[in-house]
């Protein structure tokens, strides 16, 4: 999202050249789908995470340009709220011990960046959403100095007319309104990208999106926003309202979200890419110099500027992602469901999950979503978010069962397959996997954490507020001891 804008205003024939240029760029794409050689031999795995930064009181602290300054590592970029920080971790391979070299990697870059925070009075959080986050945190003045994201709340709210209204249903619903998309910026996560080819892709994405609901049940993390108790993924509910440029009447329409989870299988990412084109206006109208088909025609990769910038404001919980590196072409799944932390391996135990079931749905048999209608993993995915560790989810062949009986009968032996697939390391494999077993026998994950935590600690005469600040407080020790969640002990 920080990417640099060139423009602060936008005129009427801005637009209608941009929708010129984006169609332009998918004929382009359309060509070289079937012409061009992209990149897939050495398919590699990336990995971004989000992160908030707090005091030493662990409130929310608006230091991002002065933490980024301290760290001065190029991977450590700005998100949207001055509370946030992202690192972007370089490509790798998950063959042998792959993962356990992007764990060793990640830890290293976060320890070494939290060390050079404590020297502000700043820490670095990795949690769906920050406990202790207020409403009045979440202001236009707290969005972060990078003029892209002024613009984009600026076009949203152009396009809807009117401040945005969060409902959250739960066990302490929530009714708040906004007059800025800040309330994003409490949305946080690791976003885990797989890079496969044009023929393939079609069947990743799909095998993403079937498995979404199931990947939310295991891994939810974000169960408290301003205090209240909500759903124990929260963070879907609030991206998809806190970015909606829809008003009420467009709604009713069945005008489609900019954060979508879909409405199809595809056969192709030419779908997506050409959906993105047909249902969204432009948030960010710029346009580049080049001409892309006189780039192709000329022998040279075309950068696809336009639907590249198009397709980052639309905001799918799997993204497919084209992109140019080394002279050549290629496309990413960007799993966006998961939430970050509690912990790196916790996060490298979701990533392992989630790389070995892809692989198997999408290349082993009759494909699941053949025996699955879309509707049924539209459901899985909100009632993983919803219900969390206790989802009950459809699967073919099985039915309705618990999240969790789900994983341990079926899932976790096909990501089991897939991780053999990708020649992972058999202790690597195992010690991974493990965590997600070892997650669903004791049915705990960072959302049932952090819910049973704060109710022991209420349940001991302690006030919702400080409730919340002493189990954010237990969750940074944890977190930084890379204890994978499921043996966190109850401190109240």
């Amino acid at each position: 999202m920080g990417s640099d804008v060139k423009q602060h205003v936008y005129t009427r024939a801005d637009r209608a050249r941009y929708r010129r240029k984006v169609r332009t760029c998918l004929d382009v794409f359309a060509l070289m789908l079937g012409e061009s050689q992209f990149d897939f031999d050495r398919p590699l795995s990336g990995l971004e995470v989000e992160f908030n930064l707090v005091d030493d009181l662990g409130q929310p602290t608006m230091r991002n340009a002065d933490v980024l300054a301290a760290i001065a590592d190029p991977a450590f970029v700005t998100e949207l709220a001055q509370f946030n920080v992202e690192i972007n971790v370089p490509p790798r391979e998950l063959a042998g011990t792959g993962l356990d070299v992007f764990e060793q990697d990640v830890r290293a870059m976060v320890n070494a960046a939290d060390g050079k925070a404590h020297t502000l009075g700043a820490h670095l959080v990795m949690v769906g959403i920050l406990p202790t986050l207020r409403l009045e945190h979440l202001v236009k003045e707290n969005l972060s100095a990078n003029p892209r994201y002024a613009l984009i709340d600026e076009q949203v709210f152009a396009a809807r007319g009117e401040d945005i209204a969060i409902r959250i249903d739960g066990e302490n619903p929530l009714s708040v309104t906004a007059d800025s998309i800040t309330p994003e910026a409490a949305c946080t996560s690791a976003q885990l990208h797989l890079q496969v080819s044009p023929a393939q892709f079609g069947a990743y994405w799909n095998a993403a999106q079937a498995i979404a609901g199931a990947q939310l049940a295991v891994a939810a993390n974000s169960p408290f926003l301003f205090g209240h108790q909500l759903w124990h993924e929260t963070r879907i509910p609030l991206f998809k309202q806190a970015t909606d440029t829809r008003p009420e009447e467009l709604k009713s329409q069945g005008v489609r979200p900019r954060v979508w989870f879909g409405e199809r299988w595809i056969t192709s990412v030419f779908d997506l890419f050409e959906e993105n084109v047909r249902y969204f206006p432009a948030l960010l109208p710029e346009c580049a110099e080049d001409d892309p088909a006189q780039v192709l025609a000329s022998g040279q990769v075309p950068e696809l500027a336009e639907l590249r910038l198009h397709n980052g404001t639309i905001y799918r919980w799997n993204r497919p992602v084209y992109d140019v590196s080394d002279g050549l072409p290629h496309l990413r799944v960007e799993n966006r469901v998961l939430p970050a932390g509690p912990t790196v391996v916790d996060i490298m135990a979701n990533g392992a999950f989630w790389f070995g079931l892809v692989r198997t749905l999408a290349e082993g048999g009759l494909p699941v979503w053949s025996r699955m209608p879309f509707s049924a993993a539209d459901e899985n995915f909100y009632t993983g978010a919803r219900h969390g560790i206790d989802a009950h989810l459809f699967w073919p062949d099985l039915g309705y069962l618990t999240a969790t009986e789900l994983v341990l009968r079926k899932l976790l032996g096909l990501a089991h397959q897939g991780l053999d697939s990708w020649g992972v390391a058999p202790a690597t494999r195992d010690r991974l996997l493990g965590i997600i077993e070892q997650r669903c026998l004791r049915k705990r994950n960072g959302a049932s954490w952090q819910i049973d935590t704060v109710r022991a600690l209420e349940a001991g005469g302690v006030a919702r507020p400080e409730a919340l600040s002493r189990m954010l407080a237990a969750y940074q020790k944890h977190m930084q001891a890379n204890l994978p969640v499921h043996e966190w002990p109850i401190d109240a």
